[in-house]
């Protein structure tokens, strides 16, 4: 099969071996696979992984012990636990300190033409849901997290950090929970995507004005700088929610933590079915976020325009 391969220092289009599944797991046939700011990272050592990359993908089930999953169009979750140790027995299973994760640790992933992952980790997708927008799950998923770990109200006001693929995700999952939220971003042409949905939208170059105004700061940019924008921009008291996830340091001293009392939370990957029923009643969308798709073969051009300023998402097709 083809595969795109990085030996944690270039990737390359190799003929792989297909894989072959586990007990307890299947074998997938990727029919689209999503490009992450995260693989991105990864490409310049990020996890300092080494093998397939690809973590956000929509295919269909080739092989499975269950013959009722064959044939079925799944997403999967991207963390393979242990299922034996503390975390996993409380059912904090994206806890777990031995799990790998498919495409960014230790577990290869969807930048190719088939994958395995075990049945635990699957989701199936309704065909009222097309490939392009299934395959924003995982990061929609992402965006899920947030209301089970931070306390939205209507009437707080909140900004988005960011005009990304994350922060597109982020800005309409917030929306739904507050009645204020207002996205900051740099790049005109994304923000106009935002408010085509009806989202307000702000220019960080005239952040000024926002200062100290906001009840919770969410930080999705992927850069350092966003967290002391974040603590700059959230009212004493406030609520920092951190999902941005770089290479490097922070280089920032966190005394306006302490000072203004802040809450800061750190929130990840999220669940899987509320992302499912959410792009499939088109309470959030994402056909203003595709920006292109490309063949694996035509897998550098991918990352040439994932990496660009004025990309969403960018995915591939085997």
């Amino acid at each position: 099969m083809k595969a795109v391969f990085f030996n944690g220092s270039t990737a390359e289009l190799i003929d792989a071996r297909k894989p072959r599944p586990r007990r307890g797991e299947v074998l997938i046939r990727v029919d689209m696979a999503g490009i992450c700011a995260t693989d991105l990272m990864i490409l310049q050592g990020y996890m300092a992984f080494n093998g397939i990359l690809g973590h956000e993908f929509i295919g269909t089930v080739v092989s499975s012990e269950k013959s009722e999953l064959v044939d079925k169009r799944i997403t999967g979750e991207i963390f393979v636990p242990c299922r034996k140790c503390a975390a996993c027995r409380s059912g904090n299973k994206k806890h777990c300190p031995k799990r790998t994760v498919i495409g960014i640790d230790g577990r290869d992933g969807a930048f190719a033409e088939f994958l395995t992952l075990p049945e635990d980790n699957l989701h199936l997708i309704p065909d009222s849901l097309s490939d392009e927008a299934a395959v924003f799950v995982e990061l929609a998923a992402a965006a899920c997290e947030m209301p089970l770990r931070v306390p939205f109200e209507k009437k707080s006001r909140v900004v988005v950090l960011g005009d990304g693929r994350l922060a597109a995700m982020a800005a309409q999952v917030v929306s739904l929970e507050s009645d204020d939220v207002l996205v900051l971003g740099l790049n005109t042409g994304k923000l106009e995507a935002f408010r085509s949905l009806g989202i307000k939208t702000w220019e960080v170059t005239k952040k000024s004005k926002l200062l100290g105004t906001f009840d919770i700061a969410v930080d999705c940019t992927g850069k350092p700088n966003g967290l002391p924008l974040a603590a700059e921009l959230v009212r004493p008291q406030g609520t920092i929610v951190l999902k941005s996830t770089y290479q490097g340091s922070l280089g920032w001293n966190p005394a306006p933590i302490v000072v203004n009392e802040l809450v800061l939370i750190g929130s990840r990957c999220g669940p899987f079915e509320t992302a499912i029923q959410l792009l499939d009643s088109g309470k959030v969308k994402t056909k203003p976020f595709l920006t292109a798709v490309y063949k694996l073969g035509d897998w550098e051009n991918a990352i040439r325009r994932a990496r660009r300023s004025e990309s969403f998402k960018v995915a591939m097709l085997p």
